[in-house]
C-alpha cells in the first residue's frame, strides 16, 4: 500500500504540533506501508524510507494582502493534487492540505483520510492573520471534512467539536486516534548548557511555556498570571514569532511590562533542537499550557515525557492527557460564549493559573511525583507505534471497502477494482 501524507509542514520547516505529528507519523507508518509526504516549501533532503515532495505557490500570486496567504495555499494544493495519481490513500493534515486531499479523492477515486488538529470555526482570531482569506480556509476545511472517507480526531473533545461544527458528517466516519510522543527523544535530561546560555538559575523554581504565539495559546493570560507568581520563580518563554505583527507587538510590550515588575523573565525566541527542549523541560519545576482552545495539546505530552508536571486549562482535549491531581493540575475555564473562546473572566482565569502554578512551586516533592507519573502515562498510553498501527488499520479498511487490491497502486491505472 502506498500512502501520501499531505501537510503544510515537514522538517526542517516545522512550527507547530501538526508538523511534529506528521513527521513522527510518517516515520512510524514507514515500518508498515510505503509512505510519501507532500508538503509546502522548498525541496527537502531525502529522508529514507519516506519520499518527500515539496511545492511552491504560483508565482503570479504576488503581493502582501493577508487574503493572499489562503490563495497561495490553495495553489499549492492544486499542484499537490496533480501528483497524487499513483497512491492508494491520501491523508491530509490541517486546512492547508485538505483541498489537495479532497481533489485527489475526486480525481483518482481513492480514499481520503483527514486528521483534524484544530477547527476553523473554533478559531475566529484566524481572521487577523488571513483577512477575508479566513473564508477560504474555512471553505477548504468544510469541503475536506464533509467529503472525507474518514475523519480522524486527535481527541474525544475534537470528535465532539467536529460533530457540532459539521453536522453533515456521519458520526460513523469520525475516528479518535490520539497524538503521541517519542519517549526516547523526550526524556529526562541532566544537561544544563541551555540554562547556562540564558542565565536561568537551576536552583530556583522554573515555570516553562513553550509553543506558538497565537491567541489560541493564551500566552497573554500567562503573562497576567506571572504577576502573581512566587517571587523566587523564574518564567521561561520558548516562543518565536507571532501569527501577526500586531500580536508580536502585544507580546513584546507584555514581556517588557512584566520584566519591569519582576525579575527572572526569559524569552527564548530562537528555535531549540529537541534535545535542547527536552533539557529545558527536564529542569522545569512546572510547565504551563494556558490555551483557550486546544484540540489535544502535544506540548503537554512532551513535557510529561520529560517528567515535568503540567498546569493547563481544562479545555478541549487537554483533560484526556493531563490527569488532574496525578500528572498535573487543570484550571477551570469558562469561555465568553460559543463564538468567543476567550475567558469570560480573564482576571479570574489568570489568578487561577497563578494559584495552580504556585501550588507546585511551593511543593517540589508533589511536583516531582506528578512529573514521574506523567512520564509513566506517556510511555504506557501514547506511543507512535500504537498510533501508526491504528492508522494503517483504518487505511486498509477504507481501501478494502472500495474493492481495490491493496498495495498495487499501478493496477488502478488498468481499472482493476
Amino acid at each position: 500500500m502506498k500512502v501520501a501524507l499531505l501537510s503544510r509542514e515537514y522538517p526542517p520547516d516545522v512550527y507547530g504540533g501538526a508538523g511534529v505529528h506528521v513527521q513522527y507519523l510518517a516515520a512510524a507508518l514507514a515500518a508498515q506501508v510505503d509512505v510519501e509526504v507532500h508538503c509546502f516549501g522548498s525541496p527537502r533532503p531525502a529522508t529514507p524510507p519516506v519520499d518527500v515532495f515539496a511545492y511552491q505557490p504560483w508565482d503570479a500570486l504576488g503581493g502582501e494582502a493577508p487574503l493572499l496567504g489562503a490563495l497561495r495555499a490553495m495553489s499549492v494544493d492544486l499542484r499537490m493534487a496533480a501528483a497524487l495519481d499513483r497512491v492508494d490513500v491520501v491523508h491530509s493534515h490541517t486546512w492547508y492540505a485538505n483541498l489537495a486531499g479532497y481533489l485527489a479523492r475526486v480525481l483518482y477515486d481513492i480514499p481520503h483520510v483527514l486528521t483534524v488538529h484544530s477547527l476553523e470555526p473554533m478559531r475566529p482570531w484566524k481572521a487577523e492573520q488571513l483577512g477575508t482569506g479566513y473564508r477560504l480556509s474555512s471553505l477548504c476545511e468544510r469541503m475536506g471534512i464533509e467529503a472525507a472517507d474518514a475523519v480522524v480526531a486527535v481527541s474525544k473533545a475534537v470528535a465532539a467539536d467536529i460533530a457540532a461544527c459539521y453536522p453533515a458528517v456521519d458520526p460513523a466516519r469520525i475516528v479518535v486516534i490520539p497524538n503521541a510522543v517519542d519517549p526516547d527523544e523526550f526524556r529526562p535530561s541532566p544537561q544544563t548548557d541551555l540554562l547556562e546560555r540564558y542565565a536561568i538559575d537551576p536552583d530556583r523554581p522554573i515555570v516553562v511555556y513553550f509553543g506558538r504565539v497565537t491567541r489560541q495559546k493564551g500566552i497573554g493570560h500567562l503573562l497576567e498570571a506571572a504577576l502573581h507568581l512566587e517571587p523566587s520563580a523564574q518564567l521561561v518563554l520558548r516562543a518565536g514569532s507571532a501569527d501577526t505583527p500586531e500580536l508580536d507587538r502585544e507580546l513584546d510590550e507584555g514581556v517588557a511590562a512584566l520584566s519591569r515588575q519582576r525579575e527572572g523573565v526569559t524569552w527564548i525566541r530562537q528555535s531549540l533542537s529537541r534535545q535542547e527542549l527536552a533539557a529545558l523541560l527536564s529542569h522545569a519545576t512546572v510547565t504551563c499550557c494556558p490555551s483557550v482552545y486546544e484540540p489535544s495539546g502535544l506540548v503537554n505530552l512532551e513535557a510529561m515525557a520529560c517528567e515535568a508536571p503540567v498546569v493547563a486549562a481544562a479545555v478541549g482535549g487537554i483533560p484526556e492527557i493531563v490527569e488532574h491531581g496525578l500528572t498535573g493540575l487543570l484550571v477551570p475555564f469558562e469561555p465568553s460564549g460559543p463564538a468567543d473562546p476567550e475567558p469570560a473572566d480573564p482576571a479570574r482565569y489568570a489568578g487561577d493559573l497563578a494559584a495552580a502554578l504556585n501550588e507546585l512551586i511551593g511543593d517540589p516533592a508533589l511536583a516531582r511525583k506528578m512529573g514521574q507519573a506523567g512520564r509513566r502515562r506517556v510511555v504506557e498510553e501514547f506511543s507512535w507505534t500504537a498510533v501508526a498501527a491504528r492508522t494503517v488499520g483504518l487505511y486498509r479498511s477504507l481501501v478494502a471497502s472500495r474493492g481495490v487490491t491493496i498495495g498495487v497502486a499501478d493496477e488502478r491505472q488498468m481499472n482493476v477494482r
